[in-house]
């Protein structure tokens, strides 16, 4: 009989656990402003953080805390230009950005001879 209570106290302290780390994307959604820049070509075919392998082509992101997966979307601040991109690697370790953009997601919105630019991002989904 004690087993059976000590068992069921047991499962209803699991059960309350889970809930209380439950992490929504939605805890990000606020709209932030940084600095991007985008990945030099020797990182192709390379693994990501994620473990991923990185392409330049693809429209994906680094960021230092977004889980894995997470959709962004990112605004430069200088035309309004606007992309989504998946974050799939930590980074950038330059502390005055955000962002490490692939490099087509950082041309569909700015000009590659900058290296970097302002801008806003919020995470979607």
């Amino acid at each position: 009989m004690m087993k059976r209570v000590f068992l069921v106290i047991i499962m209803m302290i699991s059960t309350l656990g889970l809930y209380s780390f439950k992490i929504s994307a939605n805890d990000n959604d606020e709209v932030k402003t940084s600095y991007a820049s985008y990945y030099h070509d020797k990182f192709n075919g390379k693994r990501t953080a994620s473990g991923e392998v990185f392409h330049n082509s693809k429209f994906t992101a680094a960021h230092r805390t977004l889980r894995f997966g997470t959709r962004v979307k990112v605004t430069n601040l200088r035309n309004g230009e606007s992309v989504v991109v998946t974050v799939n690697d930590r980074g950038p370790f330059h502390s005055s950005r955000a962002l490490d953009l692939s490099k087509a997601a950082y041309d569909e919105i700015g000009n590659l001879k900058s290296g970097t630019m302002p801008v806003e991002y919020q995470v979607i989904d």
